[in-house]
């Protein structure tokens, strides 16, 4: 599969609105810019963020997914949105510091690898958080009856036309989650049948990925140095609940600790 069609299949994938936009368009209002979101992916999110009047950095690994941001961002937010190709676990940007809303979306905390990498990509959006600024980390919950699927089988997730190439893109997967440390082995095929009734393509994809919960969510903000603000279950910020579908953790980066003497901060900066 070509890292081409892959952001394009991932757009298709993303044909059905998440429903999250609004929930950072709303942090964005409560917190103000810049803003800084890891994993950027295509834009979905970034773009009209930027074009809210919002100045959005979108940090990502993948140039054909940036470049089809930087495609979507054409259309008239392109001023406001700098897209960077970086490794979210590592990235400090020269202006770290300055921004009030970092994001970590739809369940991109699984891609980065495992606990450890997990941990470095949630310091990076603490890093980059002025005080009092928001991390928002937004993950799966899977339940049993989704962990009890996991093992091999293939199952149906769509039937689309691709509205780039006019072709019927079927979609299976199969998953393999190795019990006690949360990590799945997703394998993902693409069928694409054309138009013209030519013959079909199709593209496997495997990744690994790593299942967070909702206490170990927790505890990867706290230990970034940020307070958790709310734990939610719903993209209304709903409390969350045995039957959660995802967690969503909002986190506040603490306002800097000042000293009680005269001249201690700049003792303490030598």
């Amino acid at each position: 599969m070509s890292a081409s069609d892959l952001a394009r299949l991932y757009d298709l994938d993303l044909a059905e609105d998440p429903g999250d936009l609004d929930l950072y368009l709303a942090l964005a209002a409560r917190t103000g810019g810049p803003i800084i979101e890891l994993g950027v992916g295509t834009g979905r999110l970034a773009v009209p963020l930027a074009a809210a009047g919002y100045d959005v950095v979108g940090i990502d690994t993948d140039p054909a997914m940036l470049a089809r941001a930087r495609v979507r961002a054409a259309a008239g937010s392109a001023a406001r949105l700098r897209l960077l190709e970086a490794d979210m676990t590592s990235a400090r940007l020269p202006d770290a510091g300055r921004y009030g809303l970092a994001i970590l979306a739809l369940n991109t905390l699984f891609l980065v690898g495992g606990r450890e990498a997990q941990a470095a990509a949630v310091r990076t959006l603490a890093a980059h958080l002025r005080p009092g600024g928001l991390a928002v980390v937004d993950v799966w919950l899977p339940t049993v009856d989704d962990l009890g699927r996991f093992d091999g089988r293939l199952s149906l997730e769509y039937v689309r036309r691709d509205p780039e190439t006019g072709e019927l893109v079927t979609k299976v997967a199969a998953a393999i989650v190795e019990p006690g440390t949360g990590l799945v082995e997703l394998t993902t095929i693409y069928d694409a049948a054309p138009p013209d009734g030519g013959p079909s393509r199709r593209w496997v994809r495997t990744e690994r990925l790593r299942l967070v919960r909702p206490d170990e969510l927790e505890a990867l903000v706290r230990d970034a140095g940020l307070e958790v603000e709310s734990l939610a279950g719903d993209y209304g910020l709903g409390p969350l609940a045995p039957d959660s579908e995802r967690a969503i953790v909002v986190a506040r980066r603490p306002p800097a600790a000042r000293s009680s003497r005269p001249g201690g901060a700049r003792r303490a900066a030598r």
